[in-house]
């Protein structure tokens, strides 16, 4: 059997197994069940006898890098996580990931996200420092979403993978800035996965984050005020049952109707992040 995987393979095994899923409650009678038994592994044929080895550096799994944003008048970190066993050649897909707030893009670092995509897709989760305010631009000093627009696509070159990123992951306040990604970005992307969405159904609760200098802009970045223009872009939420954000999950899942909609005991921490991660990147896979 050959010792690596091509990516092409990677994603026909991925997409064509299942993972059993039990335990989990489900919203709404759109949303799907994954309860399949997995397949056995991708059996690759002995090949023939190829060119040797090139001599050109592979790339790291995981590949943490300071890099300087204008946007955001800082340096911040940009991080890469790699799929292992893949041949060489190719451009990657990415997934784009949204830390939550008080975290940083290591965040996903300490959930598991490399181990993951082992045994998910052939595709790159790439994440960056965004700040505490829920990636939205709250002054002329600080603006994330601009980091992302123009500054994101260089940096993204730089790493040998796609530029444009086909899906999106967020985790609490990453969330929002998924969403809102989508919004402005529904025709390139393929699917966003958001868990324990911390998004607001009131500006009283919006205010209360201490985050939105005004009603207005709170008014025109909240997700849950701008579902249409989500589009047809497939959608799965994930949310703890103690979580105190699950109303707001629940609104997004009544309105939105996605795909995939899932709860689950639990709350509004990494115990339950790292439960529902697996699911939520096969999820992000399937749809490359």
């Amino acid at each position: 059997m050959s010792g690596r995987v091509t990516r092409r393979q990677a994603i026909a095994g991925a997409i064509g197994a299942g993972a059993t899923t039990i335990g989990l409650g489900i919203f709404g009678a759109w949303a799907l069940r994954h309860d399949q038994t997995p397949v056995s592994e991708v059996r690759t044929p002995i090949p023939e006898p190829g060119p040797p080895p090139s001599s050109k550096a592979q790339p790291k799994l995981l590949e943490v890098r300071q890099v300087h944003s204008k946007a955001r008048g800082r340096d911040v970190q940009l991080i890469t996580y790699r799929p292992d066993g893949l041949a060489e050649g190719g451009t990657l897909p990415v997934c784009l990931a949204f830390h939550g707030r008080g975290a940083g893009a290591s965040m996903f670092t300490d959930l598991g996200v490399g181990g993951q995509l082992s045994a998910a897709a052939a595709y790159a989760v790439v994440a960056v420092d965004g700040g505490d305010s829920y990636w939205v631009k709250t002054s002329a000093k600080d603006d994330p979403v601009a980091m992302l627009t123009d500054e994101l696509p260089g940096w993204l070159a730089e790493l040998d993978v796609a530029t444009a990123p086909f899906a999106v992951l967020g985790v609490s306040m990453g969330a929002y800035g998924a969403l809102d990604y989508v919004r402005a970005h529904r025709d390139s992307i393929k699917a966003a996965a958001v868990i324990s969405p911390a998004l607001f159904t009131s500006w009283n609760d919006a205010r209360a984050r201490d985050v939105f200098p005004t009603r207005a802009l709170w008014e025109e970045t909240e997700p849950l005020r701008h579902i249409p223009e989500l589009g047809k872009v497939p959608l799965g939420v994930w949310c703890g049952t103690k979580d105190p954000l699950l109303p707001s999950a629940n609104r997004l899942i009544d309105t939105a109707r996605p795909v995939l909609a899932r709860t689950a005991v639990g709350g509004h921490d990494a115990n339950y992040w790292t439960s529902v991660l697996p699911e939520a990147m096969y999820f992000v896979g399937s749809h490359i």
